[in-house]
C-alpha cells in the first residue's frame, strides 16, 4: 500500500473487530509511513479507538486481519509485543504512575537492574539525553504528581522515544492543553517526524488537523472510507468524508432572524462584576442566534456566568421579554426563561455516575412530582425516552451512566435537560467543545430549529468557522468588555473571521 517510493512501515489489512453482535471495525486497510503525520479521523463511534486498540495490543483482531511491519506479517497478542514491534500509544487519559518519579515512570515494565536489585542511578542517566533532546524543563528526579498535564504529556512521549519506538499514535492529545502548550506539542511532533517516526495523530480538532497532517484517512461506521493526500485535505473534503454530506449543509441555515428583528427578548445593560468584565449591555432578538467571540480571557464565560446568576454581578441589570428580572442564583435564571449550557459539561454540568434518564429529568423534578412530593417515575422514563429519540442520543440504555457515553451524546443530554426548562434564552458556552463532527452538525440543527421557535440563542465559541457558519450577529469581546459587533442590520457577509480577529485584538485592518 506504499505510494511512490516512500515505503509504508505499518500496513492494516482488512482489519475487522466483532463484539458480540456489534462489528465494531470491518475489513479496514490503511499504511502508516516513517516520518509522516498520519491523521486518523471519524466521528465517534466510527472505529478509531478499537484500531487504536489492536495496534497497541489492548484487543485482538478477528481471524482474517492482517498486520504487517516493514512487509513481514506480525502478531499483536498484547501491549508488550506492540511495545518490541515499535508501537507506542499516548491515550487522552495519561497512563503513568504519579507517585513514580519520570525515570521510573520511563522505564516501568523493563527496569535495569545490579545485583538483583532496580539501578536508579542508571535509570536517571539514561534517560537525561532524551529529556534534554525533548526539551523538558523537569529532570528524571522529578515526581510525576508535581508536573503540570503538558509536562506529563512529555514523560508519555519522552518513554516511547526512549523505547525506540518507530510509531507513536496520539489520542487527542491537545484537549487538556492551553494554546501555548498546544503550539509547544505541536513543535515537538513535527521534530520527532523529521527524526522518522510515524506519528498517528487522532484528533476532532479540524484546526489542528490541517496544520499538522501530511495525510488524512477517515473511518466511518466502521469501514474506511478513504485517504486524502497533504495537498488535497481540504475542510469540504474531509467532512463530506466524515459525515457523508457535502460542507454546504454542514451549517444550513433555516429560520430568519430578521423576521422578528423587532422583538428583543433578552436585554443585558451594564452588566459588570468589577473584575475582569466591564459594564457590558447588548440585546438578543427573537429567533436570533447571536455570537459572542473573543480571545481567551475576553471575559465571555465570565459575562455569561454573571448574567445567569453563577456569580454574582456589581452592577447591571438583566430584561426577559420586556420586563426587568432579578437574577442572584441559576434558579432565578431559569425562573425568568434562561438557560445556560457550560462550558465544561463533565464538572458542573452531568452528573457522570447518574444515569440518562436521571440527568435529563433533573432541572424538572419538582415540576413533575406527584401529591406528597413523590417523583413522578413514568412521566421521567417517557420524558427521557422522548429526548433520546428526538435528539439521536446514542445510548444502550435511558438507565446507562452517562459518564459512558461519548462527549457529543453527554453534551445532547445536558442540552435535552436545558431545554426540558423550556427556555426563552438559551445561552450555549463551547457547545461543540470534544464533540465529533457528526453530532456537531446535528448541534447546528437543534440551535437552528429553536432559532425558528423564536428562542433567542447566544453562543460562546472559540471556533471561528462555526461562529461564522451558524450566527446571524456577532458581538466581539475584549479585555473584559464588548469591543465591537459585525453583522446584524450590516449584513452576513460582514461576519468574517478576518473581521472578527480585527475587533479581538484591535487591528486596523480586515484579514478577511
Amino acid at each position: 500500500m506504499s505510494t511512490g517510493d516512500t515505503q509504508s512501515f505499518l500496513e492494516i489489512r482488512n482489519v475487522s473487530k466483532t463484539f458480540g453482535p456489534v462489528q465494531a471495525l470491518k475489513g479496514v486497510s490503511l499504511d502508516v509511513r516513517l516520518g509522516e503525520i498520519h491523521a486518523l479521523m471519524g466521528e465517534n463511534g466510527a472505529g478509531k479507538s478499537t484500531l487504536m486498540k489492536i495496534l497497541s495490543g489492548a484487543y485482538v483482531p478477528d481471524e482474517a486481519s492482517e498486520i504487517l511491519i516493514e512487509g513481514r506479517k506480525v502478531a499483536i497478542n498484547g501491549p508488550m509485543a506492540a511495545r518490541q514491534l515499535g508501537i507506542a500509544i499516548i491515550y487522552q487519559e495519561l497512563a503513568l504512575a504519579p507517585n513514580l518519579t519520570v525515570a521510573e515512570n520511563i522505564y516501568l515494565g523493563r527496569e535495569p537492574s545490579r545485583r538483583a536489585l532496580i539501578d536508579r542511578t542508571a535509570m536517571v542517566a539514561g534517560v537525561e539525553d532524551v529529556l534534554q533532546r525533548l526539551g523538558a524543563s523537569f529532570t528524571a528526579r522529578h515526581k510525576v504528581a508535581d508536573l503540570s498535564i503538558a509536562e506529563r504529556q512529555l514523560v508519555e512521549i519522552a518513554r516511547a522515544v526512549h523505547a525506540r519506538s518507530r510509531v507513536l499514535i496520539m489520542d487527542e492529545p491537545t484537549t487538556t492543553l492551553s494554546e501555548r502548550e498546544t503550539e509547544r506539542l505541536f513543535a515537538l511532533v513535527r521534530k520527532l517526524k523529521q527524526e522518522g517516526l510515524a506519528i498517528v495523530y487522532i484528533s476532532h480538532r479540524m484546526k489542528e488537523v490541517y496544520e499538522l497532517s501530511d495525510r488524512v484517512s477517515v473511518l466511518r461506521d466502521g469501514t474506511y472510507v478513504g485517504t486524502l493526500e497533504r495537498d488535497a485535505i481540504t475542510p469540504a473534503a474531509v467532512v463530506r468524508m466524515m459525515v457523508g454530506r457535502d460542507l454546504s449543509s454542514f451549517y444550513k441555515k433555516d429560520h430568519d432572524a430578521h423576521l422578528g428583528r423587532g422583538r428583543v427578548i433578552l436585554s443585558v445593560r451594564d452588566v459588570a462584576d468589577g473584575k475582569r468584565v466591564q459594564p457590558c449591555s447588548f440585546d438578543i432578538h427573537e429567533g436570533e442566534v447571536l455570537g459572542i467571540a473573543g480571545l481567551v480571557g475576553a471575559g465571555r464565560t465570565e459575562l455569561a456566568r454573571l448574567i445567569y446568576g453563577a456569580d454574582p454581578k456589581v452592577s447591571g441589570a438583566v430584561a426577559v421579554d420586556g420586563a426587568q428580572v432579578s437574577i442572584r442564583s441559576p434558579l432565578d435564571a431559569i425562573d425568568a426563561g434562561i438557560a445556560y449550557l457550560t462550558e465544561d459539561r463533565k464538572l458542573l454540568g452531568l452528573m457522570l455516575d447518574m444515569s440518562v434518564s436521571e440527568n435529563i429529568n433533573l432541572g424538572v423534578i419538582a415540576r413533575d412530582a406527584l401529591a406528597g412530593g413523590f417523583r413522578n417515575l413514568a412521566k421521567g422514563r417517557q420524558r427521557a425516552a422522548s429526548a433520546i429519540e428526538v435528539k439521536g442520543i446514542r445510548t444502550g440504555s435511558p438507565d446507562a451512566p452517562v459518564g459512558g457515553l461519548s462527549g457529543g451524546n453527554q453534551q445532547k443530554v445536558l442540552l435535552s435537560r436545558l431545554l426540558e426548562t423550556n427556555p426563552r434564552v438559551l445561552i450555549l458556552d463551547e457547545p461543540t467543545r470534544g464533540v465529533d463532527i457528526g453530532a456537531k452538525s446535528e448541534i447546528y440543527r437543534l440551535i437552528d430549529r429553536l432559532a425558528r421557535e423564536g428562542v433567542g440563542v447566544a453562543v460562546i465559541s472559540s471556533d471561528l468557522p462555526e461562529i461564522v457558519g451558524i450566527c446571524d450577529r456577532v458581538i466581539v469581546m475584549r479585555e473584559g468588555h464588548i469591543a465591537g459587533e459585525v453583522g446584524g442590520a450590516a449584513g452576513a457577509a460582514q461576519i468574517t473571521q478576518g473581521n472578527i480577529m480585527a475587533i479581538a485584538t484591535s487591528a486596523a485592518t480586515d484579514a478577511a
